[in-house]
């Protein structure tokens, strides 16, 4: 069995793939890695307060590594606390390591490219899977997410703070995948089968911000390809613990 750590982004392919990972006898998933904005103590991109992202670890009941990355962070910064990171983690004993992408080839290479330097292996349990499929046995499995991002390019702001459910997915405009895979939107997971209790959170205010992002930014997801400085906006629903 494989010594495993689990890139854990707090959203809801995080949260399948993780479950879908523990069926397999082949990996050990001993420790869950995630990167918080150090200047606002949230979930990078996801915007999720770091209490909230501890007591889902807390469910979860497996232990978690923070990366701290500043708000301002080049692709080289980036590069470099990663590598840093994830050395030591070879150093630990851990072999693989599991994402929830789905279809971003670009992304895909990118880590693998970066993982075999050091030599660990990249895992993606849910890659090529049908997003609205994916979707659906997400729901019926009992998983419970809302939504606390959403890119006002795709989505207006009555999409932001909403439970992910088939309602939504019906209600998702053809050009969004089902998944958000192309960064749509994102989520917190509060329920399911990997956890041992419910998330207790009530919602916030929603905000509007919009960034100007440059090509060296390390989350390049939004990025559009006919130039290389854009302005990103997105709704952020703020969950409060309770």
């Amino acid at each position: 069995m494989h010594k495993t750590y689990f890139n854990w982004s707090s959203g809801k392919d995080s949260a399948m793939a993780l479950y879908i990972i523990s069926k397999q006898k082949e990996y050990e998933v001993t420790k869950l890695f995630t990167t918080l904005n150090s200047d606002y103590g949230r979930v990078s991109m996801h915007g999720l307060r770091e209490e909230l992202l501890n007591r889902q670890i807390e469910s979860i009941d497996i232990p978690v590594q923070k990366m701290q990355l500043p708000k301002e962070v080049s692709m080289e910064l980036y590069d470099s606390k990663m590598f840093q990171a994830v050395s030591q983690l070879k150093t630990e004993g851990f072999t693989h390591c599991v994402f929830g992408d789905i279809f971003l080839q670009d992304l895909r290479s990118y880590r693998e490219e970066q993982l075999r330097k050091i030599g660990v292996h990249g895992v993606f349990p849910l890659w090529k899977h049908n997003t609205k499929e994916l979707l659906i046995e997400f729901i019926e499995l009992g998983f419970k997410a809302i939504t606390v991002c959403v890119n006002a390019r795709y989505l207006d702001e009555s999409f932001c703070g909403r439970i992910i459910d088939k309602k939504f997915m019906n209600e998702l405009p053809a050009n969004v995948d089902p998944c958000g895979e192309n960064g749509e939107f994102h989520t917190f997971v509060y329920d399911g089968p990997i956890f041992n209790y419910p998330i207790n959170f009530e919602i916030g205010e929603k905000v509007l911000r919009s960034y100007a992002v440059s090509e060296n930014d390390s989350d390049n997801c939004f990025k559009d390809e006919e130039s290389k400085n854009w302005d990103t906006s997105f709704w952020y629903c703020d969950l409060l613990p309770k």
